[in-house]
């Protein structure tokens, strides 16, 4: 199981079974977090949430992969930082051409200026 989707689904538990605030701290859309669970539970084989309720509640399996998720998450190590870029160096403008590109079969846009 992808480490991302766990992180998700413990996420939503976190945040009471709440998508909205869910997805709001997890700084993704809510319709990425929608499809995060459905294909943990296409993966799972059972559904995880019982959605039908006004407060979402958990399903056995759900109760399940959540415990495991947090140890599967506890266990992971730690990502490595990105490297660290000097800021700076030197601006460059950009050269155009001085027309539109060639379009093969069209006639050029018009007619490159006479040098001195």
């Amino acid at each position: 199981m992808n480490i991302t989707l766990l992180q998700r689904f413990v996420a939503l538990d976190a945040e009471g079974l709440h998508a909205p605030r869910a997805a709001n701290a997890l700084g993704i859309p809510l319709a990425s977090l929608y499809s995060s669970i459905d294909k943990l539970e296409a993966e799972v084989g059972h559904p995880l949430l019982k959605r039908d309720t006004s407060p979402w509640t958990l399903t056995p399996a759900g109760t399940l992969l959540l415990e495991e998720a947090q140890r599967r998450i506890a266990a992971e190590p730690a990502p490595a930082a990105k490297p660290v870029v000097p800021a700076g160096g030197k601006a460059k403008a950009s050269k155009g051409k001085g027309r539109a590109p060639k379009v093969k079969g069209q006639p050029k846009p018009y007619k490159k200026r006479q040098g001195r």
